[in-house]
């Protein structure tokens, strides 16, 4: 069986976000373009982190939107902040949760893991701790989050 491969709708600048998103992401490449008769690129393929992407210049018909993200759980918070910083350089755009917009306007969920056992932990009053101080965030910070699982103030 085939393997199912997201396929990206970007205005005209498929070739630079293609270019941008496999240079920070490790195992990641450029793959081949289709161009048009007037050399321009219309679509091409690129892996990131070992996955097969697609993506075409259609054209301004079609936006992105949050309706459809890219969910990035990293293993610490430096990891995260790196990310965090890449993806909203330039144009970049936070948002709350840990979701934001990178330049080229496709919606990520930048996610230390450890989030996931701390708004899971057993006790149900310090879930909603981290929860509700989550809901306050931009990027996530689990140095906050920790201490609002203890019960403590917020550094």
């Amino acid at each position: 069986m085939q393997t199912i491969t997201p396929s990206l709708w970007f205005d005209d600048d498929f070739e630079e976000a293609a270019a941008f998103y496999a240079s920070i992401f490790p195992d990641s490449e450029l793959g081949p373009v289709v161009r048009n008769p007037d050399g321009s690129v219309l679509a091409g393929d690129f892996t990131l982190m070992g996955r097969p992407f697609n993506g075409i210049n259609g054209g301004s018909h079609f936006r992105f939107t949050e309706a459809v993200s890219f969910l990035l759980p990293c293993d610490s918070q430096e990891e995260a902040d790196h990310y965090w910083e890449v993806l909203t350089a330039d144009g970049g755009q936070e948002s709350q949760c840990g979701w934001l917009k990178d330049r080229f306007g496709l919606s990520w969920q930048v996610v230390p893991t450890e989030l996931y056992s701390l708004m899971s932990g057993p006790d149900p009053a310090a879930n909603a701790r981290v929860t509700e101080a989550m809901m306050q965030m931009n990027r996530i910070d689990l140095t906050v989050l920790r201490a609002a699982r203890d019960g403590g103030d917020t550094p």
